[in-house]
Formats: C-alpha cells, structure tokens, sequence
C-alpha cells in the first residue's frame, strides 16, 4: 500500500515537473475587443485585433445584452425613464463598439477573412437586433413611460430620446402578431446578407477591372501625372512595365477627359457602368430585386403603402409625394441645360470632323476641351495648385479662423493602415475636442467614395463627457516619385465636404449616443457638409492655401476668375445625373407590387420617364447604387439636393455677416453642430437663421432662376 502511494507520488510530481514549461508557453491570449482599450485616448488597438476575435466579441457582446435586456424587463419597481428607457440606452455597449470598429474596416480595409465574417454575422446581429425590437415586454414598460411623458418633467434631450425609443419599437415591429413578428425577423436577416453581398459584388468588380497598356501611342492625351500614376500602379501590380487605370475615380476622370483614343474611353467607361451588371457571379440584378421586394413586404407588414413611406416618415420631407416635388420642380431646368450642353458637345465634335453622335464616354473628353476653348482653363492647370497637404492645411486654416480650434498630428496614436493620419483636436483653449482619423487613399481593400464615420461617438457617461473618435475617408489620386497627391477642384470640394461632417461629430454637445453626432435624419445630415463646400472655393480662402507646389506661389487672380467664370459650366449634367439616380433610387422605393420584371428595364423606363437624354446615365446605375443597396441611402439620395438648399440659405448668413464672422459661427455650432438629433432639424435652422429655409439663393447658385 505504501509502495503504491509511493509511485504514485513520483508519478504525479514528475507529470506536474514535465507540464511546467507547457504551462507557461500556453498562456491563453486575451480578445483585446472584450477588455478597456488601453491605448492613446482609447482609440481601438488596431494592430492588435485578429479576424477571429470579432466572432467572439459578438458573442460576448450579445450575451452581456441579453443579459441586461432581461434586468430592465424583470425590474419589480414601476417603469420610468431611468430604469428603462435609459437603462436601454446604455445596454450593449460592448456590442456597439464591436460593431461599430468591425463595420468600419470592413468599409476602409476589408479582406476575405472579415467578408465571410459580415455574411455569417449579419443576420445573427440582425435577429439580435430584433429580437428586443419584438421583445413585448420590454415594449410594454417603454410603452407605460411613452404614455406618462408630458407628466415626467424631462428635458429636451429625454423627451427626444424618449420619442425616438418609442417609435424605433413601433418601427421596428413592437406591435405586430407573433406570426408577423416572425416574419419581419426572417425578412431583415435576409436584407442584411443581401446588403453585404451587393456591396462585396461591387467592389469585386471594381476591382477586377483593368486597362492594361504597354504602348505608349495608346496614351495620347493624358497628362504626364496620370501617366506616372498607371506607371505606378503596374508596378504595384506586379507588371514590369506598361501602365496600369483602374475604375478608381482619380484614374477613370482624368482618362475619360484627356485619352484621345475614342475606344478606350469606351472600354473605361462601360467598365465603370456594367459594374454588377456582368452576368458573372458578382451580378446584383437577382439581389436588387430580392431587396426592393423584401423592403415592400417589410413595409407593408408595418402598415405602410410603399418603403419610401416607411423610411421618409422620420426625414424632414415627411413623404414621398414631398420628395417627388422637390425633384419634379428642379429636373426640367436642369434636363435643359443638360441638352443645351449636348448640343454645344456635338457641334464642337463635329467641328473636328467627326461624324459620330455624342456618347457618354465622350461627355467628359469634349466638356474638358470646351471648358479649355471657352474659358482657357483645363482641370490640368488647376491642379499644380491643389496639392493635398497644401489643401489640408488650408481646409484646417478655415476651421480654425471659424471655430478657433487645432489640430496635432499624433504619430503614437494607433492606426487602421499605414497611410492612415490621426490628429488630436484642440479647443482654441487647449481643451481635447476628439481624435481625427483622415484616409486619402484608394487601394483594393477600400469601397470607393468618400465618407465620415465614427469610431467612437461623443456622449456622457457617469456623468463623464467622451470625446468623439471621427474618419473621413477618400480615394485620391496617391503620391507618385516626387509629384505629390494632386487634387481636383472637385475632389477638394470632397475634402471639405467630409470634413463638414466630422465636426458635426467632434462638436457633438449629447448626453445620449444614439442623438449624438450625425443621428440625424438623412436629408438633414448632408447640411454641415456641403456648407462647408462653400469656403473651398471663395477667393480669399483659394489664396491662402491653392499655392504651386513646385514654386509656392498662390493661385493667381486671373485663374480664379476663370474658376469663377466657369463655375456653371457642365451644371447641367452634374445635376441631371445627380437627379436621375435621385429618380431611380424613388421610383424602386415606391413600388407598391412585387416587382417581377428585369432590372434593366425597369431602369431604362424610369429614365424615360423623366426624358433623360441618352448622353446622360445616372450617376449610379441600380447594379452598382451602393448607397441605395449597401449604405443606408434607400429613399434618401434626394437628400444631398434638399440639404443644398438648406446649406445655400444657411451659408447666406455668413456672406451677410462675413465668411469667418465669429458670431455667426459660434451660433451654427451651437445649434447646428452640437445638437446632434436631439431636437426637430427645421427648429435646428429656425434657430441659426431666424426662419425656415428658402430656395432662392440654391437656385440663384445653380443658375436655375
């Protein structure tokens, strides 16, 4: 027996002695996205965070909301704004900021490894998301506090943040039968994949499209910076020689202005419209169909006629028939300046000798050689004066001349990509306002476009103000040898465009997250933005930062006047197709039938409708309309055309008071910047401007009056 325990003794202490150094090399490795962010200003450790610790962090995330769902909803003490509406506001907080870090590189710096995660996450989030949208009881205590609000004594922000909780549950299904209950959590998982799937399609077909040429006569026309740029992008590509355009906008613009070779403007440009439209697997016609479908379905299950009345009914436009007029009054002037434009193309054409009509891979080539004969001015010659960092400074110059505020590079704060720049933002007082993330780059991980997002919004927290984490996100032309990145006037209008929304976010003043920033309805949101267009182009501010970068001298009077002369010049056609793709987003919006028909036709038709002229195609044709398919924008791209005549009204007040008044700013920051979503937006502008907005000096601007 002692024998026994003996061996057994020595058998255990030599297992225990051999398992040591295994121990110590197995240390478990912690999920960074379940723990405190400890980084510079609690910015997410992106260097840190592997594809797999997503799926975990979404788990995680779902549970610990569960699990404070069911404290709010088995609470014995009477329903009030505190333990429930509140108490909701503040669940999910580690969800939210999982999703939130995982949408946005999925947006900026995406691979196959986090596509397939999004698809297999979609609709477990989706069903999550529901499943406390339908949650009765839940709704009931919201419900009893709904029902008490005019006796609760709550201020502005907890009446607004009250009402939208209540509508969200309403909207979201809160009322429905069990049955239809069911049927509405079957139909949002299905457009959540969908959603993800259109957008992965574009952006594969994006980025499968190529014009490859290793001759120089086929370069005729291009100007020398585009040329180095395809140089560099077959070099990157893995060519050793040849150059290399892409349908990324600073490649495909400047080819369809300068390329003298009628045919391979053709090839660029139908690459750039068949996108999701190859019958190959990344084709969108089954997908658009699938989702205009299930969005009507969804809208009638809530009880209403059309998804444009379901989604307008939270806008400023209120509905459809609203939003029809809009587009109804603004489309026959600029159809007819679209068409007098054609005409003046195709003389123009045929005075070269041609004897073709005018195509729209031809628009952009005659319009620069117009713009050149009628105002000797070309895109080429502005360019020497834009480049970013000369552009950026200036843009951060304005802002700080409006607002007083700062901004400080921060090379220790980390980042998503190596080209990615973070500043930290300053009070003129030295105060930390929030961090500032600025991508400028395309590449083939990113989606195209440009966009503002939010890390990490502004909101209080035991009684704590956190501050903002913003990006802005562009696709500009990158740097190439010792030519820096050199910029469109219309790419900088882009610069100070996001911009425009990322103070929207850093000025944020909102106890609650879900009102803070940019929570505010679609055709509000644009507003801060393109106001702040309007400084890009003024004189005065042209001058203190358009400068040459190769001798640093300042754009010269003559040439802004040119840039004055001509700032109407192609109006008609930047309208129209503005406006056709407003149409078309509408007219799938408002289908009251199951739409059983081809997508291409049902896209031709409504182009019909509006008399579109063939030398036109919308500005996103359905196939590749992420922004109406992928990014939020369903029934709301007419937004960018109703905040412009709220921006043009508003921007009215600094030209009356002065472009860098410091009183008319101070207002707009306090009532339009700060604000968030926690009041009415027109009881927003009545404040700033006296008033309700009026269309006049929107359409003095374009020309239309």
């Amino acid at each position: 027996m002692k024998k026994i325990s003996l061996l057994v003794l020595l058998a255990a202490l030599f297992l225990t002695a051999c398992q040591q150094p295994v121990k110590k090399n197995t240390t478990m490795r912690k999920n960074p996205l379940l723990g405190k962010f400890e980084t510079p200003f609690g910015v997410p450790p992106f260097s840190k965070i592997k594809a797999s610790d997503y799926q975990e962090a979404f788990k995680k995330g779902i549970e610990l909301q569960n699990a404070e769902i069911e404290k709010i909803v088995n609470n014995p003490e009477i329903p009030t704004f505190a333990n429930t509406v509140e108490a909701l506001e503040h669940s999910g907080k580690l969800l939210e900021r999982t999703n939130t870090i995982f949408e946005n590189i999925l947006s900026a710096n995406t691979n196959d490894t986090l596509q397939k995660i999004a698809k297999e996450e979609a609709p477990v989030l989706s069903a999550h998301s529901d499943n406390i949208l339908m949650n009765q009881k839940l709704f009931d205590r919201i419900d009893k506090v709904y029902q008490q609000k005019e006796k609760l004594n709550l201020n502005t922000e907890q009446k607004t943040l009250l009402e939208k909780t209540f509508q969200r549950f309403v909207r979201g299904g809160a009322k429905l039968s069990k049955a239809d209950k069911e049927k509405l959590k079957e139909i949002n998982g299905k457009l959540s994949v969908f959603s993800l799937q259109f957008g992965d399609n574009v952006l594969a077909d994006n980025n499968a499209f190529q014009l490859y040429l290793t001759d120089k006569k086929e370069l005729a026309g291009l100007p020398k910076a585009i040329i180095d740029a395809a140089a560099e992008t077959a070099k990157n590509m893995g060519k050793t020689n040849g150059w290399i355009f892409t349908l990324n906008k600073p490649s495909l613009i400047p080819f369809l202005q300068y390329s003298t070779r009628r045919a391979l403007r053709e090839k660029m440009f139908k690459g750039y419209i068949m996108r999701g439209d190859n019958n190959n697997k990344n084709d969108n016609k089954a997908i658009v169909k699938q989702m205009v479908n299930l969005r009507l379905e969804k809208a009638n299950l809530l009880g209403y006629p059309t998804y444009s009345n379901y989604v307008l009914e939270n806008s400023m436009a209120k509905t459809p028939q609203n939003v029809f007029k809009l587009l109804g009054e603004i489309t026959p002037a600029a159809m007819n300046m679209a068409k007098k434009e054609a005409a003046n193309l195709q003389k123009l054409s045929d005075a070269e000798g041609n004897h073709f009509k005018i195509q729209p891979w031809d628009w952009w080539y005659y319009t620069e050689k117009l713009r050149k004969q009628k105002y000797n001015l070309d895109d080429a010659e502005l360019r020497p004066y834009f480049a970013l960092e000369n552009v950026r400074k200036g843009l951060f110059k304005v802002l700080n001349k409006l607002y007083g505020i700062t901004f400080k590079l921060n090379k220790d704060i980390p980042v998503y990509q190596k080209d990615v720049r973070a500043y930290e933002v300053h009070e003129a007082n030295g105060k930390l306002i929030g961090i500032l993330y600025m991508d400028f780059y395309p590449r083939p991980s990113k989606q195209g476009g440009a966009w503002m997002t939010a890390y990490r919004k502004q909101h209080y927290e035991n009684g704590k103000n956190v501050i903002p984490i913003i990006s802005v996100n562009y696709n500009f032309t990158k740097p190439t040898g010792t030519t820096p990145a050199l910029l469109s006037m219309d790419e900088v209008e882009t610069m100070f465009h996001e911009c425009g929304h990322a103070m929207h976010g850093l000025f944020s003043q909102c106890q609650y997250e879900s009102l803070s920033g940019t929570s505010v309805p679609r055709d509000f949101v644009e507003m801060p933005s393109q106001i702040m267009e309007n400084w890009a182009s003024e004189p005065a501010v042209l001058k203190s930062y358009a400068k040459n970068y190769k001798t640093g001298k300042p754009i010269p009077d003559a040439l802004i006047k040119k840039m004055e002369m001509s700032s109407r010049f192609n109006l008609g056609f930047t309208l129209t197709e503005y406006l056709a793709a407003s149409w078309l987003d509408m007219d799938w919006h408002t289908i009251t039938k199951p739409f059983t028909g081809k997508v291409n036709t049902f896209e031709k038709e409504a182009m019909n409708r509006i008399h579109l002229i063939p030398e036109i195609v919308p500005r996103y044709r359905s196939t590749y309309f992420n922004h109406i398919f992928s990014g939020g924008y369903a029934s709301g791209y007419y937004s960018y055309v109703w905040a412009e005549v709220i921006d043009a009204d508003a921007y009215q007040t600094f030209k009356e008071n002065g472009l860098f008044d410091k009183a008319t700013a101070t207002l707009f920051r306090e009532e339009i910047l700060s604000k968030g979503g926690t009041e009415d937006p027109m009881k927003l502008f009545k404040n700033f401007r006296g008033r309700e907005p009026k269309p006049d000096a929107y359409m003095k601007k374009k020309g239309l009056k």
